[in-house]
């Protein structure tokens, strides 16, 4: 350690109130029984396995506070910022009031960034606490404490009560930010931020541009180290000491993915924007005062996961989806959060096969690349695990040296990517809608020819490849090469107006049953009077309606809820039909995830049908009422022939 900072270190102990008002003497020999620890960031310390432990004081740094509970987990109890304590449950023990409260539970503190901490032994404790002054500052910190306690347990019960187990997957930054957020011009001086923190009792603000623009951020320990530590005697202005490098979030991430950045990054404050408007600030403190850790948990088994372990991430997220279901959070909000999770493990898988390349001598890809899902998963339905359904896209080699290589490595990717999915659950699909298939791999321009050949030969078999593809959605890769070939797309589609014409064909070869007549009447068959396929019968005609609906209107590459939008948008459909289409939407998907996952609970095989004998008359009329709806979506598309 540098003189300096042992120095600095030094005062802060001295002018600690446990030891302030002691002579030098005292002080000396107090010291002497404390002792002085360094630790490196994700070390852990098992504390208070004894009742001499006494007291941990955080000097430099920051720590986790963990307990363990009844199933062996870790549940996060605080968060310990500089110049906090913790062992304060002792005190009584020392006043041999009570027995030591923590004898029947397993402390655990985790570092955070690279920490100076000072252990006070219960020998010191004791020898002080005959100092009316050391008395009063450890009452007035376990009332805080005690208080702090209150609070958060009054917050968990209740969520607990409005949520469940599904709170940290259900609400968002907008929900838990500080709004409005404490903002000052760039140009303000140190004394005005001061004065700002001490008025708002803040620990940090924005700083704003003329325009009002978000461009830095100012807590207290930059006033700390950039202004008083610095010793600068010059007058120091709001730019002159913000953090230029932020991290912001937006008002409609979850709780678990606001969590995430503050890992990920170690940063303790966040802005909440809107677009690009500052709406409101997460501190880190603050987020974790209202719930534990727990949420961060299918997170961390997504992003530590390599290729042997990826089979406990599909677990993992079933876990979340169990939670959300008993909870009986809403269909599509239930869709929004499991698909993001599916999303991070298919990126991971992405990634690791990137990796593995590498490591066995293939290089990093010779030019950008972007990878897509198609099916259920790229339309934010996979609530369960399917098969795979995706496909490669690469920029267009120089020459053809670069052609070749680009072509070998990309096949080489394609099956590896295959093969870490298949490893985290994914089956391989049935149909080879993969990029281990050539048909599913190309560059640029090889993509613009297979949609050329595809709308030349409007085939049985072309269109169902032409469906299944305009559900792609951009998961991994390069933004800019994403943005050519969306662009490349939508004028191939736009000269391709006759494909789009035979894809609508086959609707009007396979209507919708409509429900004029008796329920059943409309099946023939003993078995088809008692199944309705949700799949074939609704989502199917949906999406495909939705999809030509989209490409005529220039939207492509999307989920359904915002092809909707877009199409209200754009004049195609009137606000209240889409209401009505988003209404039937939901009741569909539903259907399809209650059925479904009570069968994967009973170890029973998958099915999209509905056996009617199983499901009461207020569930038949919503199905035919859903139904009805998408037969006008699909009536609305036919009109357009």
């Amino acid at each position: 350690m540098l003189e300096s900072e042992h120095r600095a270190l030094y005062k802060r102990i001295r002018d600690q109130p446990l030891f302030k008002a002691t002579s030098n003497d005292e002080f000396t020999a107090l010291i002497a029984e404390c002792e002085l620890r360094y630790y490196q960031k994700s070390e852990k310390i098992f504390f208070f396995t004894t009742a001499d432990d006494g007291l941990f004081l955080i000097l430099e740094g920051s720590a986790e506070v963990f307990i363990e509970n009844k199933k062996g987990l870790s549940v996060l109890l605080e968060v310990l910022q500089e110049g906090e304590i913790i062992g304060f449950s002792n005190i009584a023990h020392y006043l041999e009031k009570a027995d030591r409260p923590l004898d029947k539970h397993r402390l655990e503190l985790e570092i955070m960034e690279d920490s100076y901490c000072l252990q006070i032994p219960a020998s010191v404790i004791k020898k002080r606490l005959v100092d009316n002054s050391v008395r009063e500052f450890i009452l007035r910190k376990m009332a805080i404490r005690l208080g702090n306690v209150y609070a958060s347990l009054g917050e968990q019960v209740k969520l607990a009560d409005e949520w469940g187990e599904s709170e940290q997957f259900v609400r968002r930054a907008r929900d838990l930010m500080s709004s409005p957020a404490i903002t000052i011009h760039k140009d303000a001086s140190v004394e005005e931020i001061a004065n700002s923190m001490i008025e708002q009792s803040i620990s940090s603000v924005m700083v704003v541009d003329d325009a009002k623009k978000l461009v830095g951020l100012i807590t207290e320990k930059d006033l700390v180290q950039r202004v008083i530590a610095s010793g600068r005697t010059s007058p120091l202005k709001a730019r002159d000491i913000m953090t230029k490098k932020l991290f912001t979030v937006s008002q409609d991430a979850y709780y678990y993915e606001v969590l995430s950045i503050f890992y990920k990054y170690g940063v303790k404050h966040l802005p909440v924007v809107k677009d690009d408007s500052l709406v409101g600030v997460l501190t880190f403190h603050n987020l974790l005062s209202k719930r534990d850790r727990g949420s961060m948990s299918v997170l961390n088994t997504i992003e530590i996961s390599s290729y042997e372990n990826l089979p406990i991430v599909k677990e993992a997220i079933y876990d979340v989806l169990s939670n959300l279901i008993q909870d009986e959070i809403s269909t599509i909000h239930t869709l929004e959060i499991i698909t993001r999770l599916y999303d991070r493990l298919a990126r991971h898988c992405v990634k690791l096969a990137v990796q593995s390349l590498e490591m066995h001598g293939e290089g990093l890809p010779p030019v950008p690349f972007s990878w897509y899902q198609m099916g259920s998963g790229a339309r934010g339905e996979q609530f369960m695990v399917t098969d795979q359904d995706h496909f490669l896209v690469y920029a267009d080699p120089k020459d053809k040296h670069e052609r070749e290589r680009s072509d070998k490595y990309f096949a080489l990717l394609g099956e590896e990517i295959v093969i870490h999915l298949e490893k985290a659950g994914y089956a391989r699909c049935a149909g080879k809608m993969m990029p281990n298939e050539a048909i599913w791999r190309g560059s640029l321009s090889d993509w613009q020819k297979r949609l050329q050949t595809w709308a030349i030969k409007a085939t049985d078999e072309h269109i169902l490849l032409g469906y299944n593809f305009l559900s792609f959605r951009f998961l991994y890769g390069e933004s800019a090469l994403n943005d050519r070939f969306k662009g490349m797309v939508q004028n191939q589609l736009k000269s391709s107006q006759t494909f789009l014409y035979y894809m609508a064909l086959k609707e009007k070869d396979h209507p919708v049953p409509r429900f004029n007549e008796s329920f059943f009447s409309l099946f023939r068959g003993k078995e088809q009077r008692e199944m309705i396929d949700i799949k074939l019968h609704a989502l199917f005609p949906l999406h495909h309606c939705l999809q030509i609906l989209g490409v005529l209107r220039n939207i492509i590459g999307d989920k359904p809820m915002n092809l909707i939008d877009g199409l209200v948008e754009k004049k195609e459909l009137s606000a209240e039909f889409a209401d009505d289409i988003r209404h039937a939407y939901e009741v569909a998907l539903s259907a399809r995830i209650q059925m479904s996952w009570k069968k994967h609970l009973r170890g029973e095989t998958y099915t999209t049908k509905i056996k009617f004998s199983s499901i009461r008359r207020w569930q038949r009329a919503e199905l035919k009422t859903m139904l009805n709806i998408v037969h006008s979506l699909q009536s609305h598309l036919l009109a357009k022939l």
